[in-house]
C-alpha cells in the first residue's frame, strides 16, 4: 500500500473535500484515516500561525530598516544599560 498525506476539510454534511487532488489513477479505491486535531491542539496551532506571522513581520521591518538606512550604532543602543 503506498501513503500519501493531504489536508482537507470536512463540511456540515461530514463530507471530505481535499485541498488538492490526488495524483493517483481515476476510479481507484482507497483506503482513508482521518486525524482529527483536538481542541487544544487547534488553539495552540492559531497561537503559534500569530507568532510565525508576528516573528515574519518583526522581520520584514527590521529587513526594510537596514536596507534603508534607518538604523543606530551599537554603542548608541547599549547606552544607559547597565550589566551587572
Amino acid at each position: 500500500m503506498k501513503a500519501i498525506e493531504g489536508m482537507g476539510t470536512v463540511d456540515e454534511e461530514g463530507q471530505l473535500s481535499l485541498d488538492v487532488p490526488l495524483n493517483v489513477d481515476k476510479h481507484t479505491r482507497v483506503r482513508v484515516i482521518v486525524l482529527l486535531p483536538e481542541e487544544v491542539e487547534k488553539e495552540n496551532n492559531q497561537e503559534d500561525e500569530e507568532i510565525s506571522e508576528s516573528a515574519a513581520e518583526s522581520f520584514r521591518q527590521g529587513w526594510y530598516d537596514a536596507m534603508t538606512g534607518n538604523t543606530l550604532p551599537v554603542s548608541q543602543v547599549w547606552e544607559g544599560i547597565d550589566a551587572e
